[in-house]
């Protein structure tokens, strides 16, 4: 019988001198660069995560800045009496590092829209905005309305300040147990809304 002289594919070679000690280096200087590389990998892809959630770069491109960004302009979350400003990533990027790096990596896909010229004039916008504004929407009630409560939340509300068809509609124990968020009632609060048909 022949001896199986096979040699070992690359992914075996590879994994063989991952596993072979260093004869160079110290385990604490591995260690530590190791650290130091980490320490600097994640500064980097939290930097980039960071710059991509700017107005600058949501309105970069044409069919952000000639549609939906005109009309956000329009609205009190763009200008108010308070001075504050929420930005695109404000409500459709989460908060918190999870959710997230979740939203940035489907964000990812939607760059198809852009690369393909799907959405690229108005026309071909408002033929899309139903279904992109559907999209949206669910996001949000699946979520809660989380990206909302980020800045509104029922302890920091004056239902005093509001009127009484608000007030009735704001109580947290009727909108828990019917399970409705706040995108149920605020559609087309930073956006217009897609026409009917």
């Amino acid at each position: 019988m022949a001896e199986n002289t096979k040699r070992p594919g690359l992914l075996h070679r590879v994994i063989d001198i991952l596993r072979r000690p260093s004869v160079r280096y110290s385990l604490a200087s591995l260690l530590a660069a190791g650290f130091i590389g980490g320490i600097v990998f994640w500064g980097a892809f939290n930097t980039a995560l960071e710059a991509t959630n700017t107005l600058a770069f949501c309105t970069s491109c044409h069919e952000m800045y000639d549609n939906v960004y005109q009309e956000y302009k329009e609205t009190i979350h763009y200008k108010n009496p308070f001075g504050v400003r929420a930005i695109c990533s404000d409500c459709h990027v989460p908060h918190d590092w999870t959710h997230k790096l979740i939203r940035k990596v489907g964000a990812t896909f939607e760059l198809w829209g852009h690369l393909t010229g799907a959405i690229d004039t108005k026309e071909k916008f408002e033929a899309k905005r139903r279904e992109l504004a559907e999209i949206e929407w669910g996001r949000l009630r699946a979520s809660g309305s989380r990206a909302c409560r980020n800045c509104h939340s029922f302890e920091a509300m004056d239902l005093a300040a509001q009127s009484k068809q608000a007030q009735r509609r704001h109580n947290e124990e009727e909108l828990r147990q019917s399970g409705k968020s706040c995108i149920d009632c605020h559609q087309g609060i930073a956006h217009h809304l897609p026409k009917e048909g």
